[in-house]
């Protein structure tokens, strides 16, 4: 049988979920603690977790479109940190889309 491509399967969840928490894992925070950066940072990081705790919060309540939407908004913040050097991520290109 073919997986149905427009259909949240709990599946589905399950494997965006473990995407995104192998993601925070991976990171680690590059700017100096006392730089602008490094608040921007935290802030990336708890936009992230909060994104990341409501994809988890609506899942469990049955409502897996808005869980998916919200653990995709947590990947891309956690992404787009990578991305503009505010996390190190060791050059993982699978997890995380890096400039070069």
């Amino acid at each position: 049988m073919t997986e149905r491509l427009d259909t949240v399967t709990d599946e589905r969840m399950g494997k965006y979920l473990d995407i995104t928490a192998r993601a925070f894992a991976k990171i680690r925070i590059a700017a100096p603690d006392k730089s602008y950066n490094r608040r921007l940072a935290d802030s990336f990081m708890e936009m992230a977790t909060c994104y990341y705790e409501d994809a988890k919060h609506f899942k469990e309540a049955g409502d897996y479109v808005t869980a998916f939407a919200a653990v995709n908004y947590a990947h891309a913040w956690l992404d787009c940190g990578a991305r503009i050097g505010l996390f190190d991520v060791d050059g993982d290109d699978v997890l995380f889309t890096l400039y070069e």
